[in-house]
């Protein structure tokens, strides 16, 4: 007599599978929920070239993805593993793995913030910039120190650092630095508004000139009140046909900037940045001057003042005088002052 067949049991199977599903989508569901540990946004840096394992051991030196084994069965899966995107990024707290490796797979950056403040040089602009950025100092100020590149926005080697305004910018860390240069182009031609134009057609100044005048006033002053008074001094040299004769392009000239009193030595300094020795304005700036500066010289104040002299009681304000012998009187109160200091 022949066995029967043993019937498989389609509810058990069915039951069985339904268990299999269940646990598959809770592996899913656990693994996909994994949240990076930061407590705070944390910035993280993948430099132009790295590859996955440099990503990993950048998230790993932050502790960012303790489950290393997941991130990276989750990362892979999503293709970035041969897909990292160079930038800056930043990891929230509670973000999940899928979405930090969206994010990097994507190369969603988040900007950065570099401030371009009151430079004295483009060595020292260059050296401040790139430390904010992936770009080196040296490969920014070959660029900016190229004759061609600089003719082709109207400015020269000396010039150059005017192309640059005093704000603080959003910027991507990795950008070119020609495309950073270019960027900082387009925020100074926005800078010279309609407004600033019709002034400075006025004065029948260039930009450059403009800019080289206020960064002589930014170096004679931090007093707003003045600046427009300075300028005027500046500006009425230049319309008589005098020297300039301003202190801060001898330091300029000699290479000290701390220089609290310039001596007859100071003075005989060769240089084309020195405005005693040379007649009209120096090649270009002599530092990169604030907003404020550049519409003090713009105002194009009427006065007649030819000289001015720090005041004795050491305020940081000035003496303005309209003729030379008031200014030896109040230049001798001030050197009187510097003397018992002993400066």
């Amino acid at each position: 007599m022949a066995k029967k067949k043993s019937q498989s049991n389609p509810k058990l199977i069915l039951a069985l599978i339904g268990i299999v599903i269940i646990a598959l989508i809770a592996i899913v569901l656990a693994n996909v929920t994994k949240r990076v540990t930061v407590s705070d946004d944390t910035r993280i840096y993948v430099p132009t070239g790295a590859s996955y394992n440099d990503l990993c051991d950048t998230l790993n030196k932050h502790n960012i993805v303790p489950q290393k084994s997941t991130f990276n069965l989750m990362a892979t899966a999503r293709g970035l593993d041969k897909h990292v995107k160079a930038g800056s990024y930043i990891v929230k707290p509670g973000m999940s793995y899928m979405q930090l490796i969206q994010k990097l797979y994507t190369g969603n950056q988040n900007p950065i913030r570099i401030t371009i403040g009151k430079y004295r040089t483009l060595r020292q602009l260059c050296d401040g910039v790139a430390a904010k950025m992936e770009f080196s100092a040296d490969t920014l100020y070959k660029i900016l120190t190229d004759k061609e590149f600089c003719q082709v926005y109207n400015h020269t080697p000396q010039t150059v650092i005017g192309a640059f305004t005093q704000n603080t910018y959003e910027v991507y860390w990795n950008s070119s630095p020609k495309r950073f240069v270019e960027r900082m182009m387009m925020e100074t031609d926005a800078f010279w508004n309609d407004e600033r134009n019709a002034k400075l057609k006025s004065l029948n100044l260039s930009r450059n000139e403009v800019v080289t005048i206020a960064s002589i006033v930014e170096e004679e002053t931090n007093k707003q009140k003045e600046k427009s008074d300075i300028a005027s001094v500046y500006l009425n040299r230049l319309r008589k046909g005098m020297r300039l004769e301003a202190d801060p392009t001898v330091k300029y000239a000699v290479g000290d900037f701390t220089l609290r009193r310039i001596l007859e030595r100071h003075l005989k300094t060769p240089s084309p940045y020195n405005t005693y020795q040379n007649q009209g304005l120096p090649p270009g700036p002599i530092c990169l001057p604030s907003a404020e500066s550049i519409d003090a010289v713009l105002e194009n104040k009427k006065t007649n003042y030819i000289y001015f002299c720090a005041k004795e009681d050491f305020s940081g304000y000035h003496n303005f005088a309209s003729s030379y012998q008031q200014h030896l009187t109040n230049a001798a109160r001030y050197h009187k002052a510097l003397n018992e200091r002993k400066l």
